[in-house]
């Protein structure tokens, strides 16, 4: 027991006051697993895979008019995937801030995760506008294309490239401190790379095969260091204490 202001406290009770939030690594399995169902359940239920924007208008509106209800399920399974993500964003931040880490890495991941949060939740909403059967009518092809091609560039290089300031806000100070196993920490950096070279995307078709890697491998990356990633700074390995000190002041 401690005694603060003539009360007596359990020893614990500072962490009571600063909670550590919820769970990292469950959160951000939720957040891949409704990435990976907003995929693969449309693609089965219409028996192909979602247009890309490299496709002819001919194909992109037939998709449409022809699978609504697919549609609307990716659009479902995006909006949704957003939500946990922007949770894993601001409990990675707090919780590099309650292991010490004072450098600008958390805000960068914070502001990094909410962007691709809000890119990825407008994605969503602007196809399951696309979803609408009023689209259908004779002479919204050119509406239902720009719609089309303003989702996925929102879900595309939107989402991947801020992803990546998420990815590198926690690699970087885990790579200085040694918070996570250092090949982990790497990795992340990888993946931030790879989500910032895509934004090439927009310039050159051949870039669109970094659009995948970067989304769900990054959230698979988010769902391992989610995990690994201490709670409190006991945990930080003790041959990494003097950068960790050196880090936080």
């Amino acid at each position: 027991m401690t005694e603060t202001n003539g009360l007596r406290m359990p020893r614990d009770a500072s962490a009571r006051r600063h909670p550590d939030g919820p769970p990292l690594g469950p959160v951000a399995t939720v957040a891949l697993g409704l990435a990976l169902i907003g995929v693969l359940l449309p693609a089965a239920i219409a028996g192909r895979v979602y247009p890309s924007p490299f496709e002819s208008s001919s194909q992109v509106t037939g998709y449409f008019a022809d699978h609504p209800f697919a549609a609307v399920l990716t659009a479902l399974f995006t909006f949704g995937s957003a939500i946990p993500l922007a949770i894993v964003a601001a409990s990675a931040s707090v919780r590099l801030n309650r292991l010490g880490v004072r450098v600008p890495g958390p805000t960068i991941a914070l502001a990094g995760g909410l962007l691709a949060s809000a890119s990825l939740a407008i994605s969503g909403l602007v196809t399951w506008v696309l979803s609408r059967p009023e689209l259908a009518d004779a002479g919204a092809g050119i509406t239902r294309r720009a719609l089309h091609d303003l989702a996925f560039a929102l879900g595309g290089p939107g989402f991947v490239v801020p992803l990546g300031l998420l990815l590198a806000g926690i690699a970087v100070p885990s790579v200085i401190v040694g918070l996570v196993p250092r090949w982990l920490a790497w990795a992340g950096l990888a993946l931030a790379a790879v989500c910032e070279v895509a934004t090439l995307t927009l310039l050159w078709d051949g870039f669109t095969v970094l659009l995948p890697v970067g989304r769900f491998l990054g959230l698979v990356w988010l769902v391992v260091v989610g995990f690994a990633l201490p709670r409190d700074r006991r945990e930080v390995p003790r041959g990494e204490r003097r950068a960790w000190r050196r880090t936080s002041h």
